[in-house]
């Protein structure tokens, strides 16, 4: 019964957090809606499992994946307020505040891929799922990843249009999500 409170309890948040790009499918907000609700559900569907033989060798893969998710939100939350100079009057109502950047940030994490806090997800998600393998959880890690990739193409045409030639030539020497590999 508790997890369905917290379902729905988190599922408001998401809604409300998303509530100006739900709706709009070109905005980046649109599908992360789909990977922040996903990832509530693969969490709930794995939290008894959280912490049982905690030192197996799944359980510290991951842990290391989920303490590695924590670092680059963290990090890269920071870097975006430090050098992203936002700017709440920058005009996309789609846009959280932080987003509203209005430099691109191209130093830390960001110098070697372009999209840390969803790579933060990326492992969040693989840390939860592996905390109890699953058909169902491994189906919602698949549509976590798909979601949050479209995330990130939306985004960087959002980035394109506010950057220009500077986030294209950013792009090519970047990956998305994990240094020199994607």
């Amino acid at each position: 019964m508790w997890k369905w409170i917290v379902f729905l309890v988190g599922s408001t948040g998401i809604v409300y957090l998303s509530r100006r790009s739900l709706f709009n499918w070109h905005a980046h907000g649109f599908y992360r809606f789909f990977a922040f609700e996903a990832i509530l559900v693969l969490v709930l569907l794995n939290v008894d499992a959280w912490f049982y033989d905690p030192f197996s060798v799944q359980q510290i893969i991951s842990w290391v994946l989920l303490v590695l998710s924590i670092f680059l939100a963290a990090y890269g939350f920071i870097l975006l307020r430090q050098f992203g100079n936002p700017n709440p009057s920058r005009n996309d109502p789609t846009l959280l505040g932080l987003e509203k950047t209005t430099r691109l940030v191209r130093t830390g994490l960001y110098r070697h891929i372009r999209h840390p806090l969803y790579a933060s997800l990326l492992f969040f998600s693989w840390g939860a799922f592996l905390k109890q393998p699953t058909l169902l959880g491994g189906l919602l890690t698949v549509v976590i990843a798909l979601a949050l990739y479209a995330t990130a193409r939306v985004e960087e045409k959002e980035n394109q249009k506010q950057f220009g030639s500077e986030y294209t030539d950013y792009m090519l020497h970047t990956k998305m999500f994990i240094p020199l590999i994607f």
